[in-house]
């Protein structure tokens, strides 16, 4: 990555389209990141989406503020035009036309864009698009492949998807840049506590957790079907049936999520069906933290846990890492990478053709600092949008097993194993700080800006050129 500061009226300008960033879902949190570590070297702009955004119609200065978040800052330059759900051809013209963008960066599904894909040709005419893939699965999704054709620089969070996007691509791809850029947080927030800090103490006596608690398993993420929470609680039912209920009551389970969601499942009934409260210690945590309160609760943890059945990075390992704190998850998509599975020369693994995925555990030796659950069977699901892609099915019995193994290791050697996954995952190989991520973005990116062309030309072509199934993704002339 480039070094130095860049004079504002030198640099060029990124127009991103994503989550609103100062709001905490976990895409607006990469774009925050990105944004926040690269006001010296680049220029933003943000189309700024929520569900229904309050500031829609305003146009936001938010360069003052970002100076005072990032000091060092000398010039920085953010604006941002909020939009309900990710805006439209007609709002993304006007940004177009009055910023003059360099590049678009798109972060988050792309069908949310089918929109900005079906006029590509006139975006591309001006600049090129840029697009962070967050999370893709097998089988390769070939629905995507006018999508995937569009966008001049495929970013993948994943090995994973990095290698799917390849594969969707196939001879498309030969004159794309693909890169892999995982997510990567601000390890000055997300760091190591002593057990004796004063706010961890207060923070962990709020929570109700006992001073004689010997284990404190966590899981933090969304109420949705896909993420398993029903089963986490009745894996840890099981797992408290083989303690003696003194052992029991010295153990809680913490679940950072909503307690009642309609793409999940109402989780007190659960609690209240599968557990005896008096020795089945489950808490529900569904009120925002901040960020700097997220890292007390990772750091009052013996352990995280994170059984999805399908999972484009898994934010909560990262953190997890950054705080020292071991984990229990899923061998599945961008959460097999924070594993560092290694081959038989003790590299961390490569995805190709003739092997997609370590999902079923081809590669066994893995970080200390995880204990996996592999896959035992795939079931293909779908949805108009999505017409198909693999849900990975974990055996419950597995999981507490894993939570067993977890409970029965010391402090000291939770400590310990949580120590080699810190130090691994700031280190340059794995890189999952917001630094890391950062220089690999500018360095895709600087890539870009030396090889595109503008493309001159529009390609006219009749309906029939293309299967009927396709035309939503992309203008026929």
């Amino acid at each position: 990555m480039k070094e130095g500061y860049i004079k504002k009226e030198d640099r060029k300008k990124i127009l991103l389209l994503t989550d609103d960033i100062r709001v905490h879902s976990g895409v607006a949190q990469v774009g925050r990141e990105l944004v926040l570590h690269t006001l010296d070297k680049y220029n933003w702009c943000q189309m700024a989406g929520a569900v229904e955004h309050p500031e829609l119609g305003k146009v936001i200065d938010m360069s003052d503020e970002v100076k005072k978040q990032v000091p060092t800052a000398k010039d920085p330059y953010l604006m941002l035009y909020p939009t309900t759900g990710y805006g439209d051809m007609q709002v993304l013209r006007a940004v177009i036309k009055r910023e003059k963008p360099d590049a678009l960066l798109l972060i988050t599904d792309p069908r949310y864009f089918a929109w900005l894909f079906q006029s590509e040709n006139e975006i591309r005419k001006e600049c090129p698009i840029m697009y962070l893939n967050i999370w893709d699965n097998y089988p390769a999704p070939m629905y995507n492949k006018e999508y995937y054709e569009s966008c001049d620089l495929l970013m993948g969070i994943s090995k994973q998807t990095v290698n799917i996007n390849k594969l969707v691509l196939g001879d498309k791809g030969k004159n794309k840049i693909f890169k892999y850029v995982p997510h990567g947080l601000n390890n000055k927030i997300f760091g190591i506590l002593e057990d004796d800090n004063p706010e961890l103490v207060r923070f962990k006596k709020n929570m109700g957790v006992p001073e004689d608690n010997n284990f404190h398993l966590v899981y933090n993420s969304r109420n949705i079907r896909r993420k398993q929470v029903s089963n986490i609680i009745m894996a840890y039912k099981l797992f408290i049936d083989k303690l003696s209920p003194e052992e029991a009551k010295k153990c809680q389970l913490t679940l950072k999520t909503e307690a009642i969601f309609d793409h999940g499942t109402d989780l007190n009934a659960v609690i209240e069906y599968m557990c005896d409260p008096t020795i089945c210690r489950v808490g529900i945590l569904d009120h925002k933290l901040s960020t700097q309160e997220m890292n007390l609760l990772y750091n009052s943890a013996d352990g995280i846990i994170q059984i999805s059945n399908a999972e484009g990075w898994g934010l909560s390992l990262t953190e997890a890492m950054l705080t020292a704190t071991p984990f229990i998850a899923v061998v599945t998509g961008g959460m097999q990478d924070q594993m560092r599975f290694e081959d038989e020369k003790g590299n961390w693994i490569e995805f190709n053709d003739e092997f997609p995925s370590n999902h079923h555990g081809k590669y066994k030796k893995h970080g200390d600092w995880a204990l996996p659950v592999y896959v035992k069977s795939s079931t293909l699901v779908g949805s108009p949008p999505t017409p198909y892609i693999f849900d990975d099915h974990h055996d419950i019995n597995d999981v507490v097993d894993q939570i067993m193994n977890l409970y029965k290791m010391s402090k000291e050697k939770r400590k310990e194993i949580g120590r080699k996954g810190y130090d691994w995952a700031i280190s340059n190989e794995a890189g999952f700080t917001s630094e890391k991520m950062t220089e690999r973005f500018v360095d895709a990116t600087e890539e870009l800006f030396s090889t595109w062309q503008s493309r001159e030309k529009y390609e006219f072509l009749k309906d029939t050129d293309y299967e009927k199934r396709i035309l939503p993704h992309k203008l026929a002339y």
